[in-house]
Protein backbone atom coordinates (compact mmCIF):
# COMPACT_ATOMS: atom_id res chain seq x y z
CA UNK A 1 0.00 0.00 0.00
CA UNK A 2 1.10 3.57 -0.44
CA UNK A 3 1.05 4.27 3.27
CA UNK A 4 1.03 2.26 6.46
CA UNK A 5 -1.82 1.56 8.80
CA UNK A 6 -0.37 4.05 11.25
CA UNK A 7 1.68 7.06 10.25
CA UNK A 8 2.81 8.46 13.58
CA UNK A 9 3.98 7.20 16.94
CA UNK A 10 5.95 4.38 15.29
CA UNK A 11 7.08 1.72 17.70
CA UNK A 12 10.69 1.60 18.77
CA UNK A 13 10.45 -2.07 19.63
CA UNK A 14 9.77 -5.18 17.60
CA UNK A 15 7.29 -6.58 20.11
CA UNK A 16 5.25 -3.37 20.09
CA UNK A 17 5.14 -3.51 16.28
CA UNK A 18 3.70 -7.02 16.46
CA UNK A 19 1.17 -5.97 19.12
CA UNK A 20 0.08 -3.08 16.90
CA UNK A 21 -0.43 -5.48 13.98
CA UNK A 22 -2.53 -7.67 16.26
CA UNK A 23 -4.55 -4.66 17.39
CA UNK A 24 -5.36 -3.82 13.78
CA UNK A 25 -6.41 -7.42 13.10
CA UNK A 26 -3.62 -8.03 10.57
CA UNK A 27 -2.08 -10.74 12.76
CA UNK A 28 -4.67 -13.23 14.01
CA UNK A 29 -2.53 -16.33 14.37
CA UNK A 30 -0.59 -16.91 17.58
CA UNK A 31 2.13 -18.67 15.56
CA UNK A 32 2.61 -15.71 13.21
CA UNK A 33 2.82 -13.36 16.19
CA UNK A 34 5.41 -15.59 17.90
CA UNK A 35 7.56 -15.80 14.78
CA UNK A 36 7.44 -12.05 14.07
CA UNK A 37 8.37 -11.38 17.69
CA UNK A 38 11.26 -13.84 17.47
CA UNK A 39 12.69 -12.41 14.22
CA UNK A 40 13.64 -8.81 15.02
CA UNK A 41 12.88 -6.71 11.96
CA UNK A 42 15.51 -4.24 13.13
CA UNK A 43 18.20 -6.70 12.02
CA UNK A 44 16.92 -6.64 8.44
CA UNK A 45 16.49 -2.92 7.71
CA UNK A 46 19.52 -0.88 6.55
CA UNK A 47 21.09 1.49 9.10
CA UNK A 48 19.22 4.75 9.42
CA UNK A 49 15.85 3.18 8.62
CA UNK A 50 12.88 2.91 10.96
CA UNK A 51 12.44 -0.88 11.13
CA UNK A 52 9.27 -0.89 13.23
CA UNK A 53 7.41 1.77 11.23
CA UNK A 54 4.63 0.39 9.06
CA UNK A 55 6.03 1.40 5.72
CA UNK A 56 8.09 -0.18 2.93
CA UNK A 57 11.71 0.96 2.91
CA UNK A 58 14.48 1.12 0.36
CA UNK A 59 17.20 -1.51 0.74
CA UNK A 60 19.24 -0.23 -2.21
CA UNK A 61 19.53 -1.60 -5.76
CA UNK A 62 16.03 -0.27 -6.59
CA UNK A 63 14.57 -2.82 -4.16
CA UNK A 64 12.48 -2.46 -1.01
CA UNK A 65 11.57 -4.37 2.12
CA UNK A 66 7.79 -4.57 2.40
CA UNK A 67 5.87 -2.87 5.19
CA UNK A 68 5.34 -5.01 8.30
CA UNK A 69 1.61 -5.32 7.64
CA UNK A 70 2.30 -6.87 4.22
CA UNK A 71 4.73 -9.40 5.67
CA UNK A 72 2.21 -10.22 8.39
CA UNK A 73 -0.58 -10.60 5.81
CA UNK A 74 1.50 -12.98 3.70
CA UNK A 75 2.47 -15.06 6.73
CA UNK A 76 -1.20 -15.30 7.68
CA UNK A 77 -2.18 -16.36 4.15
CA UNK A 78 0.55 -19.01 4.06
CA UNK A 79 0.40 -20.25 7.66
CA UNK A 80 -1.23 -23.61 6.88
CA UNK A 81 1.50 -24.23 4.29
CA UNK A 82 4.31 -23.30 6.69
CA UNK A 83 3.89 -26.15 9.15
CA UNK A 84 6.90 -27.99 10.61
CA UNK A 85 8.57 -30.17 7.98
CA UNK A 86 7.15 -28.28 4.99
CA UNK A 87 9.10 -26.50 2.24
CA UNK A 88 8.89 -22.77 1.54
CA UNK A 89 10.33 -20.60 -1.23
CA UNK A 90 10.79 -16.83 -0.87
CA UNK A 91 11.29 -15.18 -4.27
CA UNK A 92 13.03 -11.81 -4.12
CA UNK A 93 14.24 -12.50 -0.60
CA UNK A 94 15.93 -9.09 -0.27
CA UNK A 95 17.38 -8.60 3.22
CA UNK A 96 16.24 -12.09 4.30
CA UNK A 97 13.53 -11.10 6.78
CA UNK A 98 10.62 -13.15 5.50
CA UNK A 99 12.85 -16.11 4.64
CA UNK A 100 13.98 -16.14 8.28
CA UNK A 101 10.34 -16.09 9.41
CA UNK A 102 9.59 -19.01 7.08
CA UNK A 103 12.53 -20.93 8.55
CA UNK A 104 11.18 -20.64 12.08
CA UNK A 105 7.73 -21.76 10.95
CA UNK A 106 8.83 -24.86 9.01
CA UNK A 107 11.53 -25.75 11.52
CA UNK A 108 14.82 -27.55 11.03
CA UNK A 109 12.96 -30.58 9.66
CA UNK A 110 11.60 -28.41 6.83
CA UNK A 111 13.34 -26.22 4.24
CA UNK A 112 13.19 -22.45 3.78
CA UNK A 113 14.77 -21.20 0.56
CA UNK A 114 15.38 -17.58 -0.43
CA UNK A 115 16.14 -16.56 -4.02
CA UNK A 116 17.54 -13.11 -4.84
CA UNK A 117 19.33 -11.96 -8.01
CA UNK A 118 21.37 -9.13 -6.45
CA UNK A 119 24.55 -10.76 -5.05
CA UNK A 120 25.15 -7.93 -2.59
CA UNK A 121 21.68 -8.41 -1.08
CA UNK A 122 22.29 -12.15 -0.77
CA UNK A 123 25.51 -11.50 1.12
CA UNK A 124 23.82 -8.94 3.38
CA UNK A 125 20.83 -11.19 4.03
CA UNK A 126 23.06 -14.04 5.16
CA UNK A 127 24.82 -11.72 7.60
CA UNK A 128 21.45 -10.48 8.86
CA UNK A 129 20.17 -14.01 9.41
CA UNK A 130 23.34 -14.95 11.31
CA UNK A 131 22.37 -12.33 13.93
CA UNK A 132 18.76 -13.54 14.15
CA UNK A 133 16.82 -16.35 15.81
CA UNK A 134 17.00 -18.24 12.49
CA UNK A 135 20.82 -18.54 12.64
CA UNK A 136 20.77 -22.21 13.77
CA UNK A 137 18.83 -23.15 10.63
CA UNK A 138 21.31 -21.33 8.43
CA UNK A 139 24.00 -23.40 10.10
CA UNK A 140 22.22 -26.75 9.75
CA UNK A 141 21.27 -26.09 6.11
CA UNK A 142 17.49 -26.07 6.54
CA UNK A 143 17.60 -22.35 5.59
CA UNK A 144 19.49 -21.23 2.50
CA UNK A 145 19.72 -18.14 0.30
CA UNK A 146 20.70 -18.41 -3.37
CA UNK A 147 21.70 -16.00 -6.15
CA UNK A 148 19.24 -16.70 -8.98
CA UNK A 149 16.50 -15.21 -11.16
CA UNK A 150 13.41 -15.49 -8.99
CA UNK A 151 11.17 -15.86 -12.03
CA UNK A 152 12.70 -19.32 -12.42
CA UNK A 153 12.21 -20.23 -8.75
CA UNK A 154 14.61 -22.77 -7.25
CA UNK A 155 13.80 -26.14 -8.89
CA UNK A 156 16.50 -28.03 -6.98
CA UNK A 157 14.34 -28.22 -3.83
CA UNK A 158 10.88 -28.19 -5.43
CA UNK A 159 8.05 -28.86 -4.93
CA UNK A 160 7.17 -26.25 -2.30
CA UNK A 161 4.22 -26.16 0.08
CA UNK A 162 4.45 -22.35 0.21
CA UNK A 163 5.81 -19.81 -2.26
CA UNK A 164 5.99 -16.07 -1.57
CA UNK A 165 6.94 -13.58 -4.26
CA UNK A 166 8.12 -10.17 -3.06
CA UNK A 167 7.90 -8.30 -6.38
CA UNK A 168 5.12 -7.75 -8.89
CA UNK A 169 5.08 -9.93 -12.00
CA UNK A 170 3.19 -8.89 -15.16
CA UNK A 171 1.76 -12.42 -15.07
CA UNK A 172 2.36 -15.43 -12.82
CA UNK A 173 5.56 -17.21 -13.92
CA UNK A 174 4.78 -20.72 -15.10
CA UNK A 175 7.95 -22.04 -13.43
CA UNK A 176 6.60 -21.03 -10.03
CA UNK A 177 3.27 -22.73 -10.63
CA UNK A 178 5.14 -25.88 -11.65
CA UNK A 179 7.23 -25.77 -8.46
CA UNK A 180 4.15 -25.48 -6.24
CA UNK A 181 3.28 -28.76 -4.58
CA UNK A 182 -0.26 -30.19 -4.95
CA UNK A 183 -2.01 -28.82 -1.87
CA UNK A 184 0.41 -25.87 -1.84
CA UNK A 185 -0.22 -22.13 -1.92
CA UNK A 186 1.56 -19.17 -3.51
CA UNK A 187 1.04 -15.48 -2.78
CA UNK A 188 2.25 -13.18 -5.55
CA UNK A 189 1.59 -9.56 -6.55
CA UNK A 190 0.58 -9.36 -10.21
CA UNK A 191 0.25 -6.31 -12.42
CA UNK A 192 2.13 -3.27 -13.67
CA UNK A 193 0.46 0.08 -12.95
CA UNK A 194 -2.32 -1.59 -10.97
CA UNK A 195 -1.38 -4.63 -8.91
CA UNK A 196 -3.32 -7.27 -7.01
CA UNK A 197 -1.94 -9.67 -4.44
CA UNK A 198 -3.08 -13.02 -5.79
CA UNK A 199 -3.52 -16.24 -3.83
CA UNK A 200 -2.72 -19.27 -5.97
CA UNK A 201 -3.84 -22.67 -4.65
CA UNK A 202 -2.82 -25.89 -6.34
CA UNK A 203 -5.35 -28.60 -5.59
CA UNK A 204 -4.37 -32.21 -4.93
CA UNK A 205 -5.36 -33.14 -8.49
CA UNK A 206 -2.96 -30.50 -9.86
CA UNK A 207 -5.58 -27.96 -10.94
CA UNK A 208 -4.97 -24.36 -9.94
CA UNK A 209 -7.33 -21.74 -8.53
CA UNK A 210 -6.45 -18.04 -8.30
CA UNK A 211 -8.16 -15.29 -6.34
CA UNK A 212 -7.42 -11.62 -5.61
CA UNK A 213 -6.67 -10.78 -1.99
CA UNK A 214 -5.99 -7.02 -2.01
CA UNK A 215 -4.60 -4.14 -4.08
CA UNK A 216 -0.87 -3.60 -3.52
CA UNK A 217 2.16 -1.71 -4.82
CA UNK A 218 5.43 -3.62 -5.20
CA UNK A 219 8.60 -3.10 -7.22
CA UNK A 220 8.61 -5.08 -10.50
CA UNK A 221 9.72 -8.72 -10.74
CA UNK A 222 12.19 -8.35 -13.55
CA UNK A 223 15.76 -9.10 -14.64
CA UNK A 224 18.73 -7.98 -12.57
CA UNK A 225 19.79 -5.56 -15.31
CA UNK A 226 16.35 -3.98 -15.64
CA UNK A 227 16.09 -3.59 -11.86
CA UNK A 228 19.50 -1.98 -11.45
CA UNK A 229 18.86 0.48 -14.28
CA UNK A 230 15.27 1.35 -13.40
CA UNK A 231 14.53 5.06 -13.08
Amino acid sequence: MEHGLWSSGASDRNKSMVEQLQRYGIIRSRKVAEVMEAIDRGLFVPPGGSPYFDSPMSIGYNATISAPHMHASCLELLEKNLQPGMRALDVGSGTGYLTACFALMVGSEGRAVGVEHIPELVATSIENIKKSAAAPQLNDGSLSIHIADGREGWPELAPYDAIHVGAAAPQIPEALIEQLKPGGRMVIPVGTVFQELKVVDKKLDGTVSIRDETSVRYVPLTSKEAQLHAK
